[in-house]
C-alpha cells in the first residue's frame, strides 16, 4: 500500500520529472538521461499530480526523489517562514478583467466548480465615476477577525503574516465567514469531487489541498511556493501584470517581469487597502485605476452574468 505520509511538497517533488517528460517532442526518448544508469521500465504506472496541477502517469522506475525539499511538519506550516512579511499589491490600471489569476488559482487548488477564492468584480464607486476591474482575495490581515472568532484554532495567522486555515481543526461553524468583512471565504457544502489521486494526500495547511466537505475554504498566498522562493499562482499566471507580491522586511514586490520597491510603489502610486477604517490592517494593497492598460468594456466578454453587479467601496 502507497505510503500516504508523503506531504505534497514530496508528491510535487516527484512529478518533476513527469512534468519534463509530457513536454518533450516525439524525437526525443523522455528517458535518455537515465540510459546509463541501467534504470528500465518497471510497467507499473502511477498516477501522480504534476507541477502545473494536472493527473499524470508515469512509469514508477523513474521517480526519482528530491532530497531538498523536506516534507514540512504541520507545526513548521503553522508557524510560517522566520523573518519574512508577505505582502501584495494589485494594481487596478492593467486589469482587464481576464480572469487567469482565477483559473490558475481554482485549477491548482483543485477549488469546487462554482466557487472562486479570487474573485473579479465589477466596481463603479459612484453613478457618475467610471468603472473599473477590482480582483480580491483574502487580505491576510495583520489583525484578522476570522482567527479571533475561530473556537477550534482552525485559522491562525503565522509570523509571515499569511493567514491560513486548517481543515483537520475546521468544525464547519462558519463563524470565520461572519466575521470576515471581505467576503474572501467559501464553505464547502458538497464533496469537492477531487481526482483519488488528490483526495487521499494528507491535508496541508500550506497547499490547502485536499479540501474537504464541510470547512471553509480561501486564498492563502499559496505558501507552498513561497516557502521555496517561487511567486503565487495568481501571480505568475496573470498576463498584465496586475499581481505583485513580496516580502515587506526587503521592501520588494514582483510581478516575475518588474520588480519594485514596495514603499516607493505604494507611495508614488497613492496605494491603498480597503476599508481601513475597520482596523484590520490588510496585507493586500491596491494601486488605484489611473492612466489604464485597457478600457474597462474590453473585459466585459469574460464577465458572466452572475458577476455583473456594482460594488461600491
Amino acid at each position: 500500500m502507497e505510503n500516504k505520509d508523503t506531504s505534497r511538497r514530496d508528491f510535487l517533488a516527484t512529478a518533476l520529472l513527469a512534468g519534463v517528460a509530457a513536454g518533450c517532442g516525439p524525437k526525443k526518448n523522455p528517458f535518455d538521461d537515465y540510459a546509463g544508469n541501467d534504470v528500465k521500465a518497471s510497467g507499473e504506472m502511477v498516477k501522480l499530480l504534476s507541477v502545473n496541477g494536472d493527473i499524470i502517469e508515469i512509469d514508477k522506475a523513474f521517480l526519482k526523489p528530491v532530497p531538498d525539499l523536506p516534507p514540512v511538519s504541520n507545526d513548521e506550516a503553522r508557524r510560517g517562514i522566520a523573518g519574512k512579511k508577505f505582502v501584495m499589491v494589485i494594481d487596478l490600471s492593467r486589469c482587464k478583467n481576464v480572469k487567469a489569476c482565477q483559473k490558475a488559482c481554482n485549477h491548482m487548488h483543485q477549488v469546487h466548480p462554482g466557487q472562486n477564492w479570487i474573485k473579479v468584480l465589477e466596481m463603479q464607486d459612484a453613478e457618475q465615476t467610471a468603472p473599473y476591474w477590482e480582483p480580491t482575495t483574502c487580505m491576510h490581515c495583520d489583525e484578522p477577525p476570522c482567527v479571533k472568532v475561530c473556537p477550534v484554532d482552525a485559522t491562525f495567522k503565522r509570523q509571515d503574516g499569511i493567514v491560513l486555515i486548517d481543515s483537520d481543526r475546521c468544525i464547519g461553524c462558519r463563524f470565520c465567514m461572519a466575521a470576515c468583512p471581505y467576503s474572501a471565504r467559501v464553505f464547502n457544502w458538497e464533496d469537492p469531487g477531487l481526482p483519488t489521486e488528490v483526495a487521499d494526500q494528507d491535508y496541508s495547511c500550506e497547499s490547502s489541498m485536499p479540501q474537504k466537505k464541510g470547512t471553509v475554504g480561501k486564498c492563502d498566498f499559496c505558501p507552498d511556493m513561497t516557502r521555496t522562493g517561487e511567486l503565487p499562482h495568481c501571480v505568475s499566471a496573470c498576463p498584465n501584470g496586475v499581481f505583485m507580491f513580496g516580502d515587506m522586511n526587503q521592501d520588494t514586490v514582483t510581478n516575475g517581469a518588474e520588480t519594485f520597491r514596495f514603499s516607493e510603489l505604494i507611495k508614488e502610486k497613492s496605494g491603498y487597502r480597503l476599508m481601513e477604517d475597520l482596523g484590520t490592517k490588510p496585507s493586500v494593497y491596491y494601486l488605484p485605476p489611473v492612466n489604464r492598460n485597457f478600457p474597462f468594456e474590453s473585459g466585459l466578454e469574460n464577465q458572466i452574468a452572475d458577476d455583473k453587479i456594482k460594488h461600491s467601496k
